[in-house]
């Protein structure tokens, strides 16, 4: 079995992406947290989330993220799945974070994308069916 453990971001706000992914995941901890010297820069880490998958997260980035419009190599987006969309959505708005952008509801999935404080596209998607041919669009 392989799954992603961890994702590994370097931000410029550490407390607003914090605010973000808190109201997203409130089952989510700091699990570990330190502070380190990456290549002759300090900087705070630390890693949100569960017993199954967590963000590790590094302050005092510098530049801006993609262009998410644009066509820069680098990540695009990442996604989270979720078995209730609108309690997800519902938290995050009231955290004062917007919907950048919603799917069209169909038979298989409905999704929405939100852009963290640090510009990176996050996805949560909430399945309607269990078939695998299904949600992955290969039936």
């Amino acid at each position: 079995m392989l799954r992603i453990e961890h994702i590994n971001l370097v931000v410029k706000n550490m407390n607003e992406m914090l605010k973000f992914y808190q109201a997203a995941f409130p089952h989510w901890n700091i699990l570990r947290e330190g502070h380190s010297d990456w290549y002759g820069k300090p900087r705070r880490w630390l890693h949100l989330g569960d017993d199954y998958l967590y963000l590790a997260i590094a302050d005092d980035g510098e530049g801006d993220n993609r262009d998410l419009a644009g066509h820069q190599v680098g990540l695009a987006h990442f996604a989270f799945e979720t078995s209730n969309l609108k309690q997800v959505v519902s938290r995050l708005q009231n955290a004062g974070f917007e919907v950048d952008k919603k799917s069209e509801d169909n038979d298989i999935r409905i999704n929405a994308y939100f852009i963290d404080p640090a510009g990176f596209e996050v996805e949560f998607v909430e399945y309607k069916s269990d078939v695998p041919s299904e949600r992955n669009g290969t039936h």
